[in-house]
C-alpha cells in the first residue's frame, strides 16, 4: 500500500496543493488508531478541499479516517482498513461571529479552549466539558457527541448545534440547519451526524448557539463513606429548588487519579461529592445554606474549594479516561448510560465485581445525568495485566439489568479485536445499516469502526 500511497500523493497534491498529503513515516504514525497506521495523511486547508479529498479518496478504493487531535480516537473497534488519516487540524478558523445574536460558525480543527478563549472577550462561552478537556477539536466533540457533567445543566452538543457544514464520501457539501434557532425543515440532519463518529461523513463547519458566560462560579465538596449515602445526597439534591450546573460522584480510587496532585487526599479510600454552581453573590450564599443543609442530613461536612482547586479538579474530570490509561497501560475504561436512579447501584455492583476478580474499580457518576465512567485495572500488578474481556461482558450485563448500556472508550490494542467496544445489536440495526449505504456506498469512512458488522461484507475495489 505504500506505493499506492506514493501514487495517489501526486494527484492529491494537484488537488488541494503542495503539503497537502504526506507518506512519511513520522507524520503517519502520529495517525495511528489502535495499532493500524494509515499510509498518507491527508491535510486539506479548505472544506472544498476536505470535499475533494474524500472523493479523490474513494474513486482509489481507499478507507480513511478524520481525525483531530485524537482525544476520542481510542472509541470505537479496530479499523477494517486504514490507508488515509484526514487531518482536519488546519480547518480552525472562525467563520462567523455575532456576539450580540450568541452566535458562532467555526471549523472542525479548532479546539474547544482556543473558542472559549475568543469568546470570553465578549462574556461568552460554549458550556461544554468533554473527554479530553480544552484540548479537544471542535470536529472530534461532535462526532463522538462528547459531553461532560455540564450537561446537568446544559444539555449536550446536539442541544448547542445549530447548523452544520458535512463534507460527504461523494465529494459534495451539505449544509443543513442554519444560524437561529428552529431553522430546520425537513430532517435535521447535523443530530444524526453528530455521534456517528465520522462515519456517515466529515464535519467541516458548525454554529452553535452560546451563553452568557457566568462572572461568579463556586465548588463544594462533600466526603461520604457509601454510595447508599451518595444516592441520598443525589435524590435530595434533585427534589430541592437548586439547579447546579454540574455534579458528580468520585468512588475512592477515582478520587486519588483526579487529585493526585493534592498530597491531602492520596490514599483516601472516602469517596466525594462535587457540585459547582454559578450566579450572583446572593445566588452562591443560598446554594451555600442549601447544600450545607443536605450534607448535614448524612452527617457530613460541605467545603468550599479554593479556585485552583475546584479548576483543577474539573480538568481532572475531562480528563479522567485519558490520564488513566496514560498512567495505567493495561486499562480498560468504560461508559454506561443508565437510569438516573440507577447510577449509585451500579457503581455499587461494579466495585463488588471488581473485588471478586481482583480488578480496582475507579468510578466517576455524573449526577442527575445517568452516565457512569469506570476504569478497570489489576491488582496488585496494574502494569503487566491486562484485565480480562469477560469483565467487560460482566459488567455490561450489569447495567443491561439496571435499564442501562455500556460501551468500551479505552482499552489495550491487544485487547480490543477480542472484545465487542459497542455491546449487541440493537433494534435500530437495519436502520443504522441502511443509512450508512446511503450516505457512504462505498464504505470509505471510519471503515469497520462503528458498525463493522455489516461493512465486513462489503469488498471495496
Amino acid at each position: 500500500m505504500r506505493g499506492a500511497a506514493a501514487d495517489i500523493q501526486t494527484d492529491l497534491t494537484a488537488i488541494a496543493g503542495d503539503g497537502s498529503a504526506s507518506i512519511e513515516p513520522d507524520a503517519c504514525a502520529a495517525y495511528a488508531v489502535d495499532g493500524v497506521t494509515p499510509s498518507c495523511v491527508l491535510s486539506p486547508a479548505t472544506p472544498e478541499q476536505a470535499a475533494e479529498l474524500l472523493l479523490s479518496v474513494a474513486d482509489r478504493g481507499l478507507a480513511v479516517i478524520p481525525c483531530g487531535n485524537g482525544t476520542k480516537l481510542g472509541i470505537g473497534a479496530p479499523p477494517q482498513r486504514y490507508d488515509a488519516a484526514l487531518s482536519l487540524r488546519e480547518l480552525n478558523r472562525t467563520t462567523y461571529y455575532e456576539p450580540d445574536d450568541l452566535v458562532v460558525s467555526v471549523e472542525p480543527g479548532m479546539t474547544l479552549g482556543v473558542l472559549q478563549q475568543m469568546l470570553a472577550g465578549r462574556g461568552l462561552w460554549l458550556p461544554l466539558d468533554p473527554a479530553g478537556g480544552e484540548r479537544a477539536t471542535i470536529g472530534g466533540i461532535l462526532a463522538a457527541n462528547s459531553a461532560g457533567p455540564l450537561r446537568m445543566r446544559y444539555g449536550g452538543p446536539r442541544d448547542m448545534v445549530l447548523g452544520m457544514k458535512i463534507a460527504t464520501a461523494d465529494g459534495k457539501i451539505v449544509k443543513t440547519g442554519g444560524r437561529v434557532v428552529k431553522n430546520v425543515a425537513g430532517y435535521d440532519l447535523a443530530k444524526l451526524v453528530i455521534g456517528s463518529h465520522g462515519t456517515l461523513g466529515v464535519i467541516v463547519e458548525a454554529t452553535f448557539k452560546l451563553y452568557p458566560r457566568i462572572a461568579t462560579r463556586a465548588t463544594w465538596a462533600i466526603e461520604i463513606d457509601s454510595l447508599d449515602a451518595g444516592r441520598e445526597f443525589r435524590r435530595r439534591l434533585l427534589a430541592s429548588p437548586l439547579r447546579p450546573m454540574r455534579a458528580v460522584l468520585l468512588n475512592a480510587s477515582a478520587r486519588t487519579l483526579v487529585q493526585s496532585a493534592n498530597r491531602e487526599v492520596t490514599g483516601s479510600r472516602r469517596m466525594m461529592i462535587w457540585i459547582e454552581a454559578g450566579g450572583s453573590a446572593s445566588v452562591i450564599a443560598r446554594y451555600e445554606r442549601e447544600l450545607s443543609g443536605l450534607a448535614a442530613h448524612m452527617n457530613a461536612s460541605l467545603k468550599p474549594a479554593g479556585n485552583s482547586e475546584d479548576a483543577e479538579v474539573w480538568k481532572g474530570l475531562a480528563d479522567f479516561g485519558n490520564r488513566l490509561a496514560s498512567q495505567r497501560h493495561t486499562a480498560v475504561v468504560l461508559r454506561a448510560a443508565l437510569p438516573i436512579a440507577a447510577t449509585e447501584e451500579f457503581l455499587k455492583r461494579a466495585e463488588q465485581h471488581g473485588r471478586v476478580e481482583g480488578l480496582e474499580v475507579a468510578g466517576v457518576a455524573q449526577l442527575g445525568v445517568g452516565a457512569v465512567e469506570i476504569g478497570l485495572s489489576s491488582i496488585p500488578s496494574p502494569e503487566q495485566r491486562v484485565p480480562n474481556p469477560t469483565n467487560v461482558e460482566k459488567l455490561r450485563r450489569l447495567a443491561a439489568d439496571l435499564g442501562g448500556s455500556l460501551i468500551v472508550t479505552h482499552c489495550p490494542v491487544e485487547l480490543k479485536p477480542r472484545i465487542d467496544v459497542w455491546g449487541p445489536r440493537g433494534d435500530d440495526y437495519e436502520t443504522m445499516r441502511r443509512l450508512k449505504e446511503a450516505w457512504d456506498p462505498s464504505f470509505i469512512l471510519a471503515r469497520g469502526r462503528m458498525i463493522g458488522a455489516f461493512e465486513s461484507g462489503r469488498a471495496m475495489t
